[in-house]
């Protein structure tokens, strides 16, 4: 399959992807683009596609969708259970075919979380280019890129993808679908859930992010912790544009904008956003979303 992505519209992804599109947010250890792209490609049927560029659309959906044209010469459109266009082979105004749940266009930054649970969780083969300690415990699929190194006492339950160059450890605890980005450091101590930490980013000794998404060249502070749960267990609201939005999530984090940096034993409510390049104070507690 051959796919062109149009251009997205009207996304609120802030504080990520301010200068960069969608397509490139990291995803399973490369570009929400390539993840898409490898999907898509492993589909018969469909000679040329064209998709928005902030969908992303589940294989399943790729291959029902496939399996729809091969029983027809029509042009059909993908649209979300929403009703949102998410693809379309031939003609936009074709009959639409209705993708599944787990496909969806995505306008909040809190959607990556899920995108990134729905690959991650299916690695099914190790892929070790880098160092594993003996004295670390791992309980299921990691790939792990070239130059990087798990330390002594690192614990991974469930399936973690760790790009090059990375220094996890010693004793720190991964679990959950969880992506770690080229070039980062995930300290002594730390826990990191079910989150995405992108390229160069350093989580400090004795932190906790959990179902987080983190940006580029981040430096979290000794201590520093994101809250992920409400004590009445409703979903998570966020703030847009002036407006609370369900998230849809019963636990949710942080997200991060790139070049932040926290001071120690920062602690921050769930579901606030820090802007890029923000900061706090040592003992500061976050309880309402950081500009830059």
């Amino acid at each position: 399959m051959e796919l062109t992505f149009i251009p997205a519209k009207g996304e609120q992804l802030w504080p990520l992807h301010q200068n960069t599109p969608c397509s490139q947010q990291l995803i399973a250890g490369t570009t929400l683009r390539n993840q898409q792209t490898q999907q898509a490609s492993s589909v018969s049927h469909i000679e040329h596609a064209s998709q928005i560029e902030n969908a992303w659309i589940s294989r399943a959906d790729w291959e029902a969708f496939a399996r729809q044209l091969s029983t027809s010469t029509a042009c059909f459109v993908l649209k979300s259970a929403d009703g949102d266009i998410l693809a379309w082979a031939g003609d936009p105004s074709g009959p639409a075919v209705t993708a599944s749940d787990d496909s969806f266009l995505i306008l909040f930054p809190w959607q990556f979380i899920q995108v990134n649970e729905q690959i991650v969780s299916k690695l099914d083969q190790n892929n070790h280019s880098g160092d594993i300690s003996p004295a670390a415990h791992i309980d299921g699929i990691v790939h792990l890129g070239k130059g990087s190194r798990i330390l002594p006492g690192v614990v991974i339950e469930g399936n973690c993808v760790i790009g090059e160059n990375c220094k996890i450890g010693p004793n720190c605890y991964l679990r959950g679908s969880t992506t770690i980005g080229d070039q980062c450091h995930i300290g002594q101590a730390v826990e990191i859930k079910n989150s995405i930490v992108g390229h160069g980013s350093s989580i400090g000794h004795l932190s906790y992010v959990g179902d987080s998404v983190i940006g580029n060249h981040v430096n979290f502070g000794a201590g520093t912790i994101t809250s992920n749960l409400r004590h009445d267990g409703l979903n998570h609201r966020s703030t847009v544009k002036g407006s609370l939005i369900d998230t849809g999530r019963r636990k949710f984090g942080a997200i991060v904008g790139d070049g932040t940096h926290t001071g120690i034993h920062t602690a921050i409510y769930p579901g606030r956003k820090l802007g890029p390049n923000s900061s706090t104070r040592p003992n500061e507690t976050v309880q309402r979303d950081l500009e830059s």
